[in-house]
Order: structure tokens, then C-alpha cells, then sequence
């Protein structure tokens, strides 16, 4: 009898668009890690209940995206630092004793693609992070760990800029609304809102913003530029780039917790963008 595959999944809600799975067998394929990773759809009040049975069913482990990472950080028996700082958990590992195991990667997964794959340092750069929701709070810890010499978040709400910066007090972050940001120029802006997907327009940032060859980053991915990049470019940045390989690193960060083996990226990158543009 052939042995059942260890198992592993991804679930959110929606969960249809998900890369997850396509990601993870392309590492189970360049690691010779024999697993079955699959997307599990998950009613809005469904999220402890999918993760029970998926555990009695022999699953090891889980990714979780929105909206359902706050929820994973409470079911969380264990946190890494990382995810303490973050408040929310996208990776879960089910331990033999019965323990479960909460990470946040979005960070690291961001960090990486920006240095490692774009050449963009953060040490020592004045960062302006576009948005104060979940998706900036992930990645504040990691993008604090590389000591930039400035963080400012901007939000069209300002209070919800202010409580974030105030959450990661001590280090040389800043709070603001669009109308304050005036004539200060950035090095690095990040967008962490997903206006850019549903159409909306580019945040009123001011082309001021950027520093002559600033780079622009917007952590959500499509087959075609976010109003976000477009108007990086616009605004003469030398990089401008979408999530696409955030996605992959932070996925690869969660598998090596997983399985032991950090997978190589470039390829799985390289492949995802294919996926994409192909529209699959």
C-alpha cells in the first residue's frame, strides 16, 4: 500500500484566487519533498472548524490569509517574537503534542523580495508605509529589524496611523495623514492597502514623496500593474513592483518551518509570474 503524502493547506475567505498551492508544489518539486498542499474553503465562522478537521485528518500544517490570521494568532498555543510583534499568524504547525505552532512570514517574505531579489536595502532608508491595516502591522516588525532610519506610516484615517506607530513605540517610526506628508522625501514607499485590485485609484501620495530613484513596492500582485506601480513610475521610480514575490518568499519561510528545507525561489518567482500573466 503506497503511503498517503504528508498534508498541508492554505485557507481564507475567498480562498478560489489563492497561489498557494501552485507555490507550494512547485518547492515540494525543487526540494524532492513528497506532500499534497491543497485550498481550503472556510465560511466566515468556520475557521476553528476547518482547522480541526483538517488536523484530524492528518494535516501538519497551515497557511492562513485574510480574514482569518487574528483568529489564527489566538488559536496559537505557541507564537514566534515576529508574531507577537504583529498581532496575527499566517502559518500554523500542528506539533506531535498536539500544540500548535503560530509564525507571521509576511514580513520576512517582503524583506526578502525587496533586498534579495530587487537589491533594495531598507538599513539606514526612510521608508514611507502607505496604509495602517493588518497588512502593515505583519510587516513592521521585519522592516524594523533592518533599522531604516525612518518609518512613517500615512493612512487616510490618521488615528489608525497613529495607533499602529504607537504599537511599535521606540523605534523611529512616525504617524501621519495624506495632507501632512508636504515636501518630505522617501526612499522607499510601500503600499499595504489593496485599493490597486478593486480598481481604485493610486493613495494620494504626493510625487514629491519619492527620492530621485526611489523604489516603490505594493505588497498585492496581478497580471497587469496596480495603480499604485503605474503611478511609481510616474513618480520616477527606479524599482516598482508588485507581491508576487513576497508571496513566494514569505511561502518559503512558512515550508521551512515546515519541512527543514528553505526551497530556492527564483524559479518558483519566475513560474508564478508565468501563472499570472497567463490569467490561470
Amino acid at each position: 500500500m503506497t503511503e498517503s503524502p504528508d498534508r498541508y493547506a492554505v485557507t481564507g475567505h475567498p480562498i478560489g484566487h489563492s497561489k498557494s498551492p501552485f507555490i507550494h508544489r512547485w518547492f515540494a518539486a525543487v526540494t524532492g519533498q513528497g506532500l499534497r498542499y491543497d485550498a481550503l474553503a472556510c465560511a466566515l465562522d468556520g475557521f476553528r472548524e476547518v482547522v480541526r478537521r483538517f488536523r484530524a485528518e492528518g494535516g501538519l500544517g497551515m497557511n492562513v490569509t485574510l480574514p482569518f490570521k487574528e483568529e489564527a494568532f489566538a488559536l496559537a498555543d505557541l507564537r514566534t517574537e515576529r508574531a507577537d510583534l504583529a498581532g496575527a499568524v499566517n502559518t500554523l504547525s500542528f506539533r506531535d503534542d498536539g500544540s500548535v505552532h503560530g509564525d507571521n512570514t509576511d514580513g520576512v517574505g517582503l524583506i526578502r523580495d525587496l533586498r534579495d531579489n530587487h537589491g533594495v536595502a531598507l538599513a539606514g532608508r526612510r521608508i514611507l508605509m502607505v496604509g495602517a491595516g493588518g497588512a502593515a502591522r505583519g510587516v513592521f516588525p521585519a522592516i524594523l529589524d533592518e533599522v531604516p532610519r525612518r518609518l512613517v506610516v500615512v493612512n487616510r484615517s490618521p488615528e489608525r496611523a497613529e495607533a499602529l506607530a504607537a504599537r511599535f513605540a521606540g523605534g523611529p517610526v512616525e504617524a501621519c495623514g495624506f495632507g501632512d506628508l508636504g515636501g518630505t522625501a522617501f526612499d522607499i514607499v510601500i503600499n499595504a492597502t489593496s485599493g490597486g485590485l478593486s480598481g481604485e485609484r493610486a493613495p494620494p501620495v504626493p510625487i514629491s514623496a519619492f527620492r530621485p530613484g526611489g523604489a516603490g513596492y505594493d505588497m498585492v500582485y496581478a497580471p497587469e500593474p496596480t495603480s499604485f506601480l503605474l503611478w511609481c513610475r510616474a513618480a520616477g521610480a527606479s524599482v516598482a513592483v508588485d507581491g508576487a514575490g513576497m508571496l513566494v518568499e514569505q511561502g518559503a519561510a512558512s515550508f521551512r518551518s515546515w519541512r527543514g528545507v528553505r526551497p530556492p525561489t527564483a524559479r518558483v518567482i519566475e513560474a508564478l509570474r508565468a501563472e499570472l500573466a497567463r490569467g490561470d
